[in-house]
């Protein structure tokens, strides 16, 4: 019996115009979701306008308040809500961000916020979607707080792969190795994790694979569950962090994309991915270390030596001029150390700026992921956000823990079955 499709309440403005609505509801279908414009009055209309006191002028921005006033009332029903506007208006980001808050503080419908341009296609929102439909249908799965069993994570990443195994409730087994060949990767942390934990393939009860290669690493690792990073990761992160009840902030600074997730009670609430370079995101930081001549996990001790670098000229907005605001620094005199913190700091401004408008950040902040090793990019993000971030230990796991501590929920049903 097949499910049905998870329905999301489209709230956006000029995605007809800028001619990617049909990317929109080829994203949607993809993954199970359906679509739809939620319909109200024009005194629905006139009301949220009045209600809201936003002095907008467009008028498909007032429809986009009155939608999202009905479906947080209850006069019309939805599963989850995509709020998107084209990044060249400065109103329809305001309404946009006002609505996301709205949304959140008045309902436990999930929400997510994107700014698109022309070229935006479907497999960018695939991902983004695919995180809606699964909270909608997997919401008391991602309740879970507990792992019991033998079950394994894997996180195959854009540029590291990653294993954990779990049992009852304790890690007993890691891997980690850069991304090369997917399954190679896949099959040397397993591997690893396995002789770390002393049991062999067979003991495994579960498996969850997440990640960039999750399809491809789940067919061959024949995975219980298969799920997008979004959720895996905020389930992981406030899982290590000891923060899975009330509110908490995850930021995931990855190797090709940022993701910014304000979770509830373990369950992501609204979250934003992406950027609009690789210079806000951790493959800026490979290359500045490059250019210092240091290995990567030697870039944070090197940056901690620095106040925090804040006075060297830095853009990271784009990777290739961000290289090049690298070499400037170093040829005007500045140190190596002040060098790797202006590049953090850069780093965490970038995210701030670009990914962290779209959340609403309540502490504890939590920092995940393989740059939140890096501790000058941890210290730049805390005092960007004037607070204390919060790094668990295997903070760099995150999306294999996550996955260890969901695919738990399937050995119930192997049994049952």
């Amino acid at each position: 019996m097949s499910e049905q499709p998870v329905r999301i309440a489209q709230i956006t403005c000029g995605a007809e115009y800028s001619g990617i609505q049909n990317e929109i509801t080829t994203a949607a279908e993809t993954v199970g979701g359906k679509m739809f414009y939620p319909d109200v009055a024009l005194k629905d209309v006139k009301r949220a306008y009045k209600d809201f006191g936003l002095p907008v002028k467009s008028p498909d921005l007032k429809l986009a308040i009155a939608r999202t006033q009905a479906i947080v009332e209850g006069r019309i029903e939805a599963d989850g809500i995509f709020i998107a506007s084209c990044f060249r208006c400065a109103e329809a980001a305001i309404v946009r961000n006002e609505l996301r808050r709205y949304i959140v503080e008045n309902s436990r419908i999930p929400v997510v916020s994107y700014s698109f341009n022309e070229r935006t296609g479907s497999s960018t929102l695939l991902t983004r979607l695919e995180a809606l439909t699964t909270i909608a249908r997997r919401r008391s799965l991602m309740a879970r707080e507990v792992q019991v069993g033998t079950t394994m994570g894997v996180d195959s990443g854009s540029s590291t792969t990653k294993c954990i195994i779990m049992q009852d409730d304790k890690i007993i087994g890691t891997g980690w190795r850069p991304t090369t060949e997917v399954l190679k990767s896949a099959d040397e942390v397993v591997a690893l994790a396995l002789e770390e934990s002393g049991l062999r393939i067979s003991d495994i009860q579960a498996t969850a694979t997440t990640g960039y290669g999750r399809f491809l690493v789940g067919k061959h690792l024949k995975a219980d569950l298969v799920q997008e990073e979004l959720t895996v990761n905020s389930k992981g992160a406030v899982y290590l962090a000891g923060a899975q009840k009330g509110f908490a902030t995850v930021i995931d600074i990855g190797g090709m994309d940022n993701k910014a997730i304000s979770v509830n009670d373990g369950i992501p609430g609204s979250f934003t991915m992406g950027g609009i370079c690789a210079g806000a995101s951790g493959r800026f930081l490979e290359m500045t270390a490059k250019r210092l001549d240091v290995d990567i996990t030697e870039l944070g001790a090197l940056s901690m030596k620095s106040d925090g670098g804040e006075n060297v000229p830095m853009n990271s907005y784009c990777i290739v001029f961000g290289t090049q605001s690298l070499v400037n620094a170093l040829a005007a005199g500045y140190s190596r150390e002040d060098v790797a913190a202006a590049a953090c700091h850069s780093v965490a401004q970038q995210v701030y700026e670009q990914q962290l408008q779209e959340v609403d950040i309540k502490e504890p902040v939590i920092m995940v992921g393989g740059s939140s090793l890096i501790q000058g990019l941890v210290r730049a993000m805390g005092r960007m956000l004037n607070t204390e971030v919060v790094v668990p230990h295997h903070s760099q796991y995150i999306g294999a823990t996550g996955g260890a501590l969901l695919s738990s929920g399937f050995i119930d049903k192997k049994k049952e079955a």
